[in-house]
């Protein structure tokens, strides 16, 4: 068991695995959930796999894709058979929305209205967010770190933050998400890393807090209920198998840590987690299913598949 309070798992470590000469993964970034109860995964790498279907009981439904060599981001949105996935690859410059069989619909590389690109490689997307209306924000994480909003049609509308320090910059702004708990003013609540930090802002643009949480390398936000979800890709190097999954409230203060130790508060200041040593290797996503049990894929893990955290 892991976890704390009222967010306790068991970890199942086989729930994902799969011959690796038929269905291979390399990196594994992020997961989400379809309307049909389908969980789509990115993977980087050269096989015909960058994105991997599965069933809730860990079997392979279908895999496709071979255009995104660092397949990273994967945002979903739409009604039924309208649905459709963005995904962004740093490695190829590119963010792309699909069909959920894989037919490329649109690909837009760096916005040319942001004087700072002076080249496609400079554009390295990690995340998106998409609007109810079908505009979508991206995240250039390991880029210029600017925000870009475009509509639907792919379009551009506008941009923001920037590389810095400043509250209204980002230090690698590795993950976005639309937070509409508050139904009368949804925010952008967006990832600055390397400062293990997050950052609200307006859909406009304008900053409105920062939360500090510190220990805490963040990948993307993700809302479930009131909560919010993270994977904690490490906590302290690069260099050695680490990380965890934390778990906020609407007060935005830290309530479970699985695969870390219980969370400590300081004087209202988060002390930095510690590793369990044994659960994870460099999580670097997590979904949340309808019983909130969590999916959780891994960054550099030595090509491990996905693991399941059953709810208690």
């Amino acid at each position: 068991m892991i976890g704390h309070g009222d967010f306790k798992y068991t970890v199942d470590r086989e729930w994902g695995v799969q011959n690796p000469s038929k269905i291979p993964v390399n990196d594994c970034h992020e997961m989400e959930l379809d309307s049909q109860g389908r969980i789509f995964m990115t993977t980087t790498g050269a096989n015909n796999n960058n994105i991997i279907i599965y069933d809730k009981s860990g079997k392979v439904l279908d895999s496709w894709g071979n255009t995104f060599p660092g397949a990273h981001g994967l945002s979903i949105a739409g009604e039924g058979n309208d649905q459709f996935l963005l995904i962004t690859d740093p490695e190829t410059n590119t963010v792309t929305k699909t069909d959920l069989k894989g037919n490329i619909i649109l690909r837009i590389k760096r916005p040319k209205e942001i004087s700072a690109y002076t080249s496609d490689d400079q554009f390295l997307p990690t995340e998106t967010a998409i609007m109810p209306n079908g505009d979508f924000y991206v995240a250039d994480g390991y880029g210029l770190n600017y925000i870009t909003q475009f509509n639907a049609k792919g379009e551009y509308i506008r941009h923001f933050g920037g590389n810095g320090e400043a509250e209204d910059k980002f230090n690698c702004c590795h993950g976005i998400t639309l937070d509409t708990r508050d139904n009368t003013k949804p925010t952008l609540l967006i990832t600055s890393r390397a400062s293990q930090e997050f950052k609200r802002f307006s859909l406009e643009g304008k900053h409105i807090e920062t939360i500090k949480l510190p220990g805490c390398s963040i990948c993307r936000p993700v809302i479930h209920g009131d909560n919010i979800y993270f994977a904690v890709i490490v906590t302290k190097t690069w260099d050695d198998w680490d990380g965890m999954i934390a778990i906020l409230d609407k007060d935005n203060k830290v309530v479970s840590l699985p695969g870390g130790n219980n969370p400590e508060y300081i004087n209202g200041v988060l002390s930095a987690p510690i590793y369990d040593n044994k659960t994870f290797r460099n999580p670097h996503d997590v979904l949340v299913d309808d019983d909130e049990n969590l999916y959780v894929p891994q960054w550099a893990s030595g090509k491990t598949y996905p693991i399941k955290l059953n709810r208690l």
